[in-house]
């Protein structure tokens, strides 16, 4: 007579400890949120400054946003491999101190009396590398920090802080404007980076992730990644990353829906604020209030990525994001003076949901994948085409708002924006659920 056993108790699920109550995390969400705030600022106050102080032209002053993105076409792929060869939080100390002391130089060159637009292209290019060096480091940098469950509760921290930023930071730069000027402003500006270069100093890190040694559990990019770095040939190593993303379906879809949806959005964002100020014959006070409405979007969707992610699935909220908000767009077009200018607001604030939860899911995904020995070059390779093609959508937005007209031209920047989310749907990711564990 055989003796019934009874099953083991089921062993409790141990959630990981918010991350709070990490040290490390902290500190560098902190110190991103100033920074955040001060990047801001700054986006106000450079354009004001050239063209108010300067008395630049449209055309001037339109160069320094291309000058501020140029970088990221000319430098993110050796950037990766700096990233990946380097002590990456030092990086970014020294790509924190740098930029604080060129914001500082435009309010010391104004005192002497040498601010001149020249001096002014050269800080923002400069700076422009030096974001571009930092930002390749800090997206690498995240996994080796936290525990990979926790990636996107911290992507998400992240992310809402910068949300937070786009809600506060210009208002606050105008009252500062008002107070001491444009030339001053940047006193805040580069205050606001020694802050996140203080929090990078006090970071206490622990042994880089991937760095034990054993096989890899990830997939190979080709030559080996922790070979020296004069064993492998320059052009191979700022190619790794192109590479190993190419031969990862998944990725490549997300890398097109990311392009795609940069590219209309800048085409959009070129002529909004014509388009409210000469349509809907907004004022600046309601001009603000729309893109105030915007950033409550992203951060209430922050706040809750962490669950949406985990009850909708962690790979399948990729496409969900992307597709779902998509209808709210057109309200951007549709919308009309007086009270329907709010309509605006509503559909650039669905926008700015769909981001943040889509960049959350994708940044895990592409973090918890990756090798982390080339996790630089990876991320490099991303931000060197979706941000390339920022530049080429800004001209596209302002030829087609010529060509067209602003609402009908605004009518295709958002169809096209929403059309984005046909490379993540017709991709493997409609049959996961949920992201693979760590390479």
């Amino acid at each position: 007579m055989s003796q019934h056993v009874a099953d083991p108790p089921a062993s409790p699920v141990v959630r990981p400890p918010s991350l709070l109550r990490d040290r490390n995390f902290v500190l560098l969400w902190s110190g991103q949120t100033v920074s955040e705030l001060g990047t801001r600022i700054a986006g106000v106050a450079v354009p004001l400054l050239a063209a108010d102080t300067l008395h630049a032209s449209v055309f001037q002053v339109s160069l320094l946003t291309f000058l501020a993105w140029l970088p990221y076409l000319l430098v993110s792929l050796p950037a990766g491999i700096l990233a990946d060869r380097t002590d990456q939080r030092k990086l970014m100390i020294l790509c924190d101190l740098g930029r604080a002391a060129l914001m500082l130089s435009l309010p010391v060159a104004a005192l002497v009396g040498h601010l001149t637009l020249g001096f002014l292209y050269a800080v923002v290019g400069l700076s422009g590398v030096l974001t571009v060096l930092f930002t390749v480091a800090y997206k690498s940098m995240l996994p080796a920090l936290i525990p990979a469950a926790q990636l996107v509760d911290g992507n998400a921290k992240l992310t809402m802080s910068q949300d937070a930023a786009e809600l506060v930071g210009p208002t606050l730069s105008g009252v500062l404007i008002g107070l001491v000027g444009a030339a001053r402003t940047f006193l805040a500006n580069g205050l606001a980076f020694l802050v996140s270069a203080l929090t990078l100093l006090l970071i206490r890190p622990g042994p880089r992730a991937g760095s034990a040694t054993g096989p890899s559990s990830g997939p190979s990019s080709g030559p080996d990644p922790a070979a020296p770095a004069e064993r492998v040939p320059l052009r191979v190593q700022m190619t790794d990353g192109l590479a190993f993303v190419r031969r990862q379906r998944i990725l490549l879809s997300i890398l097109a829906c990311t392009t795609t949806s940069n590219f209309w959005v800048m085409a959009a964002s070129s002529i909004e604020v014509t388009f409210m100020v000469r349509e809907l014959r907004a004022s600046s006070v309601q001009v603000g209030v729309v893109f105030s409405v915007s950033a409550v979007g992203g951060l209430v969707v922050g706040a809750l990525a962490a669950r949406l992610s985990a009850w909708i699935g962690s790979a399948r909220v990729i496409w969900v994001s992307m597709a779902t908000p998509g209808p709210l767009y057109l309200l951007m077009p549709l919308a009309r003076p007086g009270w329907g200018v709010l309509l605006y607001g509503i559909g650039l604030a669905a926008f700015s949901a769909n981001a943040v939860l889509f960049n959350v899911a994708s940044t895990t995904y592409r973090q918890r994948i990756t090798p982390p020995a080339i996790l630089g070059r990876v991320n490099a390779a991303f931000l060197w085409i979706c941000f390339g093609v920022i530049p080429l959508g800004a001209l596209v937005g302002g030829a087609l708002g010529t060509a067209l007209g602003l609402r009908t031209a605004l009518l295709v920047c958002v169809l096209g924006t929403w059309s984005a989310c046909l490379f993540v749907v017709f991709s493997p990711l409609r049959r996961i659920r949920d992201t693979p564990d760590p390479a």
